[in-house]
C-alpha cells in the first residue's frame, strides 16, 4: 500500500450507511448490529462530515481509492479492515472507474457496547476505533481469508437472525479485531491537502457546535460568515473550498445538519417544537416550523406524527 498526495474532487456527503439520508426509519428501528456485504451496497466516492449513531468495521478485498480519516490519507491498494468511530471524520474517494466494491462491512451502534461488557473491554483494549493509526490495517492474502471467512460467518448469521444472533455477532466482532491486532501491519500515511484541512476544520467546528444540544445548550454560530470567522477564513474562500470538495456551500451544509438534528430530536425525545427550535437556534417556534416545513415539506408535527404510525 503506497500513499500519496493529492486533491480530492468533488464527492457525495454521506450521512450514515451506504447512501443513508439524514434520517431513515430504520434509524430509530429496534436493532443494534448490522452486516452488509459491499458488493451489494456499492462503493461511491463520499465524504461523511456529520454524527452517525454507529462504529464501523469495514472490510475491503478489491476496489481501489484514497481513504481519510481524521488528518490521515491512504491509498488503499490491497486487502485492508478499516475501524470508525462514531465522531470520526473520514472520506472516500474511488481511484478507479469500474468502482468494484468486495468485502463486507459491520455497524454497531454505541449502546450495543455498553450491553456487551467483553466487547467494551477489547475496544478499550485495542484502541482500535480511537486511534487513527491503528485504524487502518493492511491485510496479507492469509489474514485477508481470515477476515473474509468472519465476515461471511457474521453475515449468514445476521440473514438467519434468531435469539442468539447478537450474541454471536458481537463475537465475532470481538474476533475480528483480536485477529486484526495479531497481524496488524499499519500503512503508510500522508498528510492531507491545506484545502482539506480547512473542510476538516468546518466539519469539525459544526460537529462541536451542534453535538448535545439541549434546552441550557443551543447552537451559537449558525451562519456561514459566523463559521467562517471562527475558522480565520474569508466566507468566499470557504464557500469556494466546501463546494469544490462536497458540491455544496457553507449554508447549505449548515441547514442539512440542522434539519438533521431537529429529525433526530422530534423523534428521539418528546420535547415541545418551542424547546426543539430553540436548541437548534430558533427563538421563536414559529420561525422552527416555517423553516423545517419549507426545507422538508411537512411540519415538524406532521413528521413526528408520521413516525409514531
Amino acid at each position: 500500500m503506497s500513499a500519496i498526495h493529492t486533491d480530492l474532487k468533488t464527492i457525495e456527503v454521506q450521512k450514515d450507511i451506504h447512501e443513508i439520508l439524514p434520517v431513515r426509519r430504520d434509524y430509530f428501528e429496534n436493532w443494534n448490529i448490522k452486516v452488509y456485504n459491499r458488493e451489494h451496497t456499492g462503493c461511491k466516492s463520499y465524504i461523511s462530515p456529520s454524527r452517525r449513531e454507529f462504529y464501523k468495521i469495514v472490510f475491503l478485498n478489491a476496489g481501489r481509492g484514497l481513504f481519510t480519516i481524521g488528518l490521515n490519507t491512504y491509498c488503499i491498494e490491497e486487502p485492508t479492515i478499516l475501524f470508525l468511530h462514531p465522531n470520526e471524520i473520514v472520506s472516500w474517494k474511488n481511484l478507479t472507474l469500474s468502482m468494484v466494491s468486495k468485502g463486507y462491512f459491520c455497524v454497531f451502534k454505541r449502546g450495543f457496547i455498553e450491553k456487551n461488557a467483553m466487547l467494551k473491554t477489547l475496544i478499550d483494549r485495542y484502541g482500535l476505533f480511537k486511534d487513527n493509526i491503528k485504524s487502518v490495517i493492511s491485510l496479507t492474502d492469509e489474514a485477508s481469508n481470515i477476515i473474509n471467512g468472519i465476515f461471511s460467518l457474521m453475515y449468514n448469521e445476521g440473514n438467519n437472525a434468531n435469539s442468539f444472533t447478537e450474541d454471536a455477532l458481537q463475537a465475532y466482532v470481538q474476533l475480528l479485531m483480536v485477529e486484526s491486532s495479531k497481524i496488524a501491519k499499519h500503512p503508510t500515511t500522508t498528510a492531507i491537502t491545506s484545502e482539506y484541512q480547512k473542510v476538516y476544520d468546518f466539519f469539525e467546528l459544526l460537529e462541536q457546535e451542534t453535538a448535545d444540544l439541549n434546552f441550557e445548550k443551543s447552537i451559537k454560530i449558525k451562519t456561514a460568515a459566523e463559521f467562517a470567522d471562527q475558522l480565520n477564513v474569508h466566507p468566499n474562500h470557504l464557500n469556494a473550498l466546501l463546494k469544490k470538495q462536497t458540491g455544496q456551500n457553507v449554508s447549505t451544509h449548515i441547514k442539512n445538519r440542522l434539519l438533521e438534528e431537529s429529525k433526530i430530536l422530534l423523534l428521539q425525545t418528546d420535547w415541545t417544537l418551542q424547546n426543539i427550535g430553540h436548541a437548534i437556534g430558533f427563538a421563536e417556534q414559529p420561525n422552527f416550523s416555517h423553516f423545517f416545513k419549507k426545507n422538508i415539506g411537512i411540519t415538524p408535527a406532521e413528521f413526528r406524527k408520521s413516525y409514531s404510525l
